[in-house]
């Protein structure tokens, strides 16, 4: 946290260095990126990230969707426009906070991301993108429904307190999770820990991962708090599901 002195903020594991929640997922010959938070620049050329088939959006937050700007690098990289997919409350707010590349008019000096804009039902069965089957998973962040995703036996929901009896049965034989995991005290539209640790019980896949932590969690300390099949995922983690 900016300003921030406690022991994790000054801490020198790298894996208690965070940068904001983003996901990329490689299956069926597609790279697919799940959220373009504020840190993608610096998150892509760290991990060489150098090649995008698609984004989809879990949620129009700030910290989901502000490097909207760097697709268009793979815009020129690729040279061809990228699809985005996102539920009604995404597609609508992207459009007003980046009304330059939705409605663009003419830019001196430069031109914007090539994005092409797909909306799907948050409650559908499923959909399809480039030939993979995405099942949408509804999550409940305070009020709103946000969008999980479930590809083959993994799933990725983040920035959640509540996943709803629907959602439960989408993911039944599911056997990687990367889950929600704020802070450790009780919070309005994210799990605490011991509300991330009953939902992992619930759904009972084989590994989860609990993301977008705050820095309540040193890695090294509350590693050794976790129970079996559950893990803190950190900046790099790569996943074979």
């Amino acid at each position: 946290m900016i300003s921030c002195k406690c022991v994790v903020c000054r801490s020198k594991n790298p894996r208690n260095k965070r940068l904001r929640a983003s996901l990329l997922v490689e299956t069926q010959g597609k790279s697919f990126l799940m959220d373009t938070s504020p840190d993608l620049r610096q998150q892509a050329l760290k991990y060489k990230i150098t090649h995008i088939d698609a984004v989809l959006i879990t949620h129009p937050h700030a910290d989901h969707v502000g490097g909207l700007d760097e697709i268009r690098s793979y815009n020129f990289i690729q040279k061809q426009r990228i699809p985005l997919y996102g539920h009604d409350w995404t597609l609508r707010e992207l459009k007003v906070r980046f009304d330059y590349i939705f409605q663009p008019t003419y830019i001196e000096g430069g031109g914007v991301a090539q994005i092409d804009l797909h909306e799907f039902d948050i409650n559908e069965d499923s959909f399809e993108v480039q030939g993979v089957k995405i099942v949408p998973l509804e999550l409940k962040h305070g009020s709103a429904s946000v969008a999980g995703f479930r590809i083959g036996s993994f799933a990725y929901m983040t920035d959640c307190n509540f996943i709803p009896e629907t959602t439960l049965k989408k993911l039944n034989g599911i056997e990687t999770i990367i889950l929600d995991c704020l802070r450790m005290t009780k919070h309005g539209t994210h799990f605490c820990f011991e509300e991330a640790l009953d939902s992992a019980r619930r759904i009972g896949a084989k590994r989860t991962y609990f993301t977008h932590l705050s820095h309540d969690f040193d890695y090294q300390k509350h590693s050794r708090a976790l129970p079996k099949k559950t893990y803190f995922a950190y900046d790099g983690l790569i996943i074979k599901a």
